[in-house]
Formats: structure tokens, C-alpha cells, sequence
């Protein structure tokens, strides 16, 4: 029989669907774009980028030259741009403000071909060590409230380039669903004075059904009310709201947990399109002991549609404890 389940941070509400059951062989493969042809990205086309910010490099390389192994530039087509003022104002009823923040591309390999989960740990590591660069830097300015570092891997996801490369938005306002993820964990906090999120972790590894992976710093389980087929959360042990704040040790550990997690869900559903996003502490940080910063990865394996959005209700087609079993069982 289908099940509704209650996420306990958002209250949000989902359907598992166990009628209509699928299994990761019903998924069929996205299409891949042919390999080839010209790619801004590659090294040797530095060019053909805004100039970088931040670059991991040989010694002796100039910036903006070939020698690197990762690189973070400016968006060529932002969404928002740092420069200018919010100007905030109303028009009748309605709210506005000048559309600015920060848009970043962070090249992950000088490589075509490479992706995640073929780097070496060390180029895993730089990926998320670049993050909290970047992450650090953009907190210093004040007309900011909120970064968001996220993925897009294939067409159904949202990638328009094919070279492995992910992307940093800095807002000055709080996102609504992350707005909602933080005043969900506050309520919890007030309420029985411990982290929903800490509270997640411990049930998950007393129960295992939907434990993925682990290691010292790092769990991966399949959410207990996950709203798509093979969602995947990766969570710190060790409490804290910022992923750009924790033990520099835990990065490594961070890094491999990610890259493994990604390896079982290219295994399991042949290579989809998927979704990441870091979700951590809005600015500026006061008080907010009662987040904890995650990972959220979301196989792009069905459609959103009418009763979604008419709703806010998912309907999820594999439970997450399934999910979970076929992720473990993957060598």
C-alpha cells in the first residue's frame, strides 16, 4: 500500500508510491551528447573564460595559462552581477531590487573527459576546498545573504556544458526553501533542544535500512521521506551549520564520501542526470547552532508535474529503503 511520509524538518509531506514500484533497471539512460567539437572549458582555452578568481596551479604557471587543475571564473551569462547597489524598492504591492550576487563556474578539471567520480581523492578534495574559498570570500560582503553551490550533471539536469564543472550563486536573500529548512530545524531545536539533523543521524545508524555508506566524519543515507527515486543525503557526524567552517581534516573525508556515493548511483543507474546542492548556514551566522549543513544529490530520473505542482506533494516511485539496499550492494 502507498505511505505518506512526514520530512520532520520542513513538514513537508511525500508519497511513496509502492503500487507503482520501480526498480533502478526501469530507468531508462539519458541519451549522451556526442563527445567532440569546441569546449570553453578544456585546457588551452583560458581565453576563452572570464579571467579566473581562484586557480589551483602547477608552480611557475601565470594565471589564465594552461597548467592548472582547477579553476573558478565568473559565469559568462550571470544570473546576477556583484557590481552596483540593491536599491530596494516597492511598485504598489510589489517588491523589487537590482539583481545582485555572484555567479561562479568552478572548472573541476582541466580534462574533458574526467568527471567526479574518476578525479584522484586530492582533485575531489580541491573541488570542495574551492567551495569554501569562494564561499568565505563572498560572506564578506555585506549586501549578500546566502550562497548556494550546486551541480548539474546531464541535459535533464539542467548542464549545458558537458565538461565536469559546478556552480556558486550568491543572493542577497534567503532562499524560501532553504528559509524554510532553517526555520524547520530552529522550531525542532526550540522544541526538544537538540538538532534534527543530529537526531536523523543517529536513527539512521541505529536502524541502517537506509544507510548507504560511512566513514569517520560522514554518513549517506536515502531520506526517510525522500522526494524522488534515489535521493541521497551525505551528512557530517560532527556537528556544525557551515560546510565552509568545519575541521579543514574533515575535507578528505568529505571528498570521498561524495566521489563514492556518486560512483554507486553511476553504477546503479547507469550514469543519470543528477542534481547537488550544499545546503549550509544563511548570513550572517549568528546563533545558529541549531542547522547542520548537508549535501542533498538528486538522480533526475522522473518528471515533475500537475499534482506536484498543484500540491507540493512528490510522489516517489522507489522507497527509500530499497534505493538504499541497491546503493549498498553496488561494488
Amino acid at each position: 500500500m502507498p505511505e505518506l511520509r512526514k520530512d520532520p524538518i520542513h513538514g513537508r509531506w511525500v508519497i511513496i508510491s509502492t503500487e507503482r514500484s520501480r526498480r533502478p533497471s526501469d530507468f531508462a539512460p539519458e541519451e549522451r551528447r556526442s563527445v567532440g567539437g569546441f569546449c570553453p572549458l578544456c585546457e588551452g582555452n583560458e581565453d576563452r573564460t572570464p579571467p579566473e578568481i581562484v586557480a589551483f596551479r602547477d608552480n611557475g604557471t601565470l594565471p589564465n595559462t594552461p597548467g592548472w587543475s582547477l579553476r573558478v571564473v565568473p559565469n559568462k551569462f550571470p544570473a546576477l552581477r556583484i557590481e552596483g547597489e540593491l536599491d530596494r524598492e516597492g511598485e504598489g504591492i510589489y517588491d523589487k531590487m537590482n539583481g545582485i550576487g555572484a555567479h561562479e563556474v568552478v572548472i573541476e578539471t582541466p580534462r574533458h573527459e574526467e568527471t567526479l567520480i574518476t578525479l584522484p581523492l586530492r582533485d575531489v578534495k580541491n573541488v570542495l576546498l574551492a567551495y569554501r574559498e569562494r564561499i568565505i570570500d563572498l560572506r564578506r560582503d555585506p549586501r549578500l545573504r546566502y550562497v548556494l553551490v550546486f551541480k548539474n550533471h546531464g541535459v535533464a539536469a539542467g548542464a549545458s556544458l558537458e565538461h565536469s564543472h559546478s556552480q556558486i550563486i550568491a543572493l542577497p536573500i534567503v532562499p524560501k526553501r532553504v528559509s524554510e529548512e532553517i526555520e524547520g530545524a530552529k522550531t525542532y531545536y526550540n522544541y526538544k533542544d537538540r538538532c534534527v539533523f543530529c537526531d536523523i543521524i543517529r536513527q539512521e545508524l541505529q536502524q541502517r535500512t537506509r544507510v548507504i555508506i560511512e566513514n569517520e566524519s560522514f554518513l549517506s543515507i536515502a531520506p526517510f521521506a525522500s522526494r524522488f527515486p534515489f535521493e541521497t543525503w551525505i551528512l557530517p557526524k560532527t556537528h556544525h551549520p557551515s560546510f565552509e567552517h568545519m575541521d579543514p581534516s574533515h575535507y578528505e573525508r568529505a571528498a570521498q564520501i561524495l566521489a563514492e556515493t556518486l560512483r554507486r548511483i553511476y553504477q546503479v543507474l547507469t550514469d543519470p542526470p543528477y542534481n547537488y546542492v550544499i545546503h549550509t548556514s544563511s548570513f550572517p551566522e549568528v546563533d545558529m547552532n541549531y542547522y547542520h549543513w548537508h549535501f542533498e544529490i538528486m538522480p533526475k530520473l522522473t518528471k515533475v508535474a500537475g499534482f506536484e505542482w498543484g500540491t507540493g506533494f512528490y510522489i516517489n516511485p522507489t522507497p527509500p529503503e530499497e534505493a538504499a539496499e541497491y546503493m549498498r550492494e553496488a561494488k
